[in-house]
């Protein structure tokens, strides 16, 4: 008998720790809720609040515990409603209540889910009329009711799509020239190109197509009434420019002799002009309209003083129902006597309750997140805050704001998606206020948007029948405080649009 040979598989149990982060439903329905913008955030609420009978619009003299205001918040209030009001309210969620003990085992077992597209979203849309416009067709179809020739309508054509994102023009006419001639065939010197800009000035808003800050303004003071205030606010903004971006008031006000009430009115008037005239035609008009709505309100005071709101907007403040913490307290008043109806039904009220109480928290935590991570963000740029200077903008990326915070860096990353802060400059995306760096061979840290500030203003300045080229640049950047290489500069000029000398020249 032959001998066969046998493989024995041995099996052996080991133990292996492993360390694994989970994230609980609580976790992510923060998250969820901390990547809303104001106008969105209050949908979310709407429909939770739809999901979940337990969940009610708190009545005044109820207010909740929110997290400390600091030197820099300021907690908005939310609105009021009656005692009327609040009796029906209460009255309407007892009657859901009933209706909804009558048709436990129905409800889903989870927390309501929130889906981006829900039918109050769509019915909002369905209420908006119009087409979808974006801000160039705004502009052609106010070019197309003007009575120019076609190659007026070329050129205009042109310098619409040349405008940035705040309808402002900052490339030179020279280049627009030159990229007329070379990529259009056009040929038109910058005397033609003016007299079409000054065309394309006239249109709404007022303020579009100006050249600078001051000219912008200088627009928009053009268009009102003769009165003694126009005549004014040019004289500021013509004569005191300096004075007024740097909000020296009092040397103002002395300048042009006027008292105390005087200069308020002025002032006043000053403040209502938009140095963004672009930003108020939005992006898109008609059903997909989005207007933005700014989270935050920064009010930088004359006297260096920076505060800040978070914007309630139509979010209103939240509460328990009274009614289902009412029966949850009758209910366990009788436990003994419970029947198995009633043990179900106080089952269900205590999930709904639990949901509620989450949601809540979860708001409450939204707010304090949102709070800190702008404290943070208006102390790291102060100085732009104050000046209103892109060139004051320090380097700063997400994990700076994330290690002074405390939080994590995607949570900060969730914060600063879609949500806008409107401050004394204009309203701007928070990613505004975050940019690169670049680090010297000394190791000195650069603002990239400083250095491209600077570049630009160079490239503005210098003698057009002898433009600077890129080792030019380098060495006047150097000469300022940026000492950056030559293929740096050429990176940054291409980044902003502006061609070489060869072509820049006149």
């Amino acid at each position: 008998m032959s001998e066969k040979s046998w493989q024995i598989q041995e099996q052996k149990q080991t133990q292996v720790q492993k360390l694994a982060q989970s994230i609980s439903q609580q976790q992510m329905l923060v998250s969820s809720l901390v990547e809303l913008p104001i106008t969105q955030l209050a949908d979310r609420i709407n429909t939770e609040m739809n999901d979940n009978p337990a969940l009610e619009i708190e009545s005044p003299g109820e207010n909740a515990d929110f997290p400390d205001n600091s030197d820099y918040s300021d907690y908005t209030e939310y609105s009021e409603k009656s005692d009327d009001a609040s009796q029906t309210e209460r009255e309407e969620r007892q009657s859901a209540l009933d209706a909804a003990l009558e048709n436990i085992g129905r409800d889903d077992d989870e927390l309501p889910v929130y889906h981006g597209g829900s039918n109050l979203s769509e019915d909002r849309e369905e209420m908006v009329f119009g087409t979808t416009e974006s801000f160039y067709d705004q502009l052609l179809e106010q070019m197309r009711e003007s009575d120019l020739t076609d190659r007026q309508r070329d050129i205009l054509e042109y310098l619409i799509g040349s405008l940035d994102d705040d309808g402002l023009l900052r490339k030179d006419l020279y280049t627009i020239s030159d990229e007329l001639a070379i990529y259009h065939n056009i040929d038109a010197n910058e005397k033609e190109i003016e007299s079409v800009l000054h065309i394309l000035q006239d249109f709404d808003p007022a303020g579009i197509g100006a050249r600078s800050l001051q000219e912008c303004l200088l627009l928009q003071i053009a268009r009102r009434d003769d009165s003694r205030v126009k005549q004014l606010m040019q004289t500021v903004i013509t004569r005191y420019f300096d004075e007024f971006t740097h909000k020296h008031w009092d040397r103002i006000q002395t300048a042009l002799s006027l008292n105390d009430q005087q200069g308020e009115a002025l002032f006043g008037e000053l403040r209502k002009l938009n140095p963004r005239p672009g930003a108020s035609m939005g992006e898109t008009v008609g059903r997909s309209l989005q207007q933005i709505t700014p989270d935050f309100i920064v009010d930088t005071q004359d006297d260096g003083t920076i505060t800040f709101t978070l914007n309630s907007g139509e979010v209103p403040e939240l509460t328990l129902s009274q009614s289902f913490i009412d029966s949850m307290n009758e209910y366990q008043q009788n436990k003994e006597n419970l029947s198995r109806q009633t043990k179900e039904a106080l089952l269900y009220i205590k999930k709904k309750v639990d949901a509620a109480q989450n949601f809540i928290e979860a708001i409450r935590t939204r707010q304090h997140t949102l709070t800190v991570t702008m404290q943070t963000i208006i102390t790291l740029q102060r100085q732009f805050f104050l000046d209103g200077d892109e060139t004051s903008l320090r380097p700063m990326i997400l994990k700076d704001v994330a290690e002074r915070t405390g939080l994590d860096l995607s949570t900060i990353s969730r914060v600063c998606n879609s949500k806008y802060a409107q401050t004394r400059w204009g309203t701007f995306p928070l990613r505004h206020f975050f940019s690169d760096s670049y680090v010297t061979e000394s190791g000195e840290e650069l603002s990239t948007r400083q250095i491209k500030a600077v570049l630009r203003d160079l490239i503005e300045a210098e003698d057009k029948h002898h433009p600077l080229s890129d080792d030019a640049l380098r060495e006047q950047l150097t000469e300022k405080g940026f000492p950056i290489a030559r293929r740096t500069v050429a990176k940054y000029r291409e980044a902003l649009g502006i061609p070489i000398a060869r072509l820049r020249k006149e």
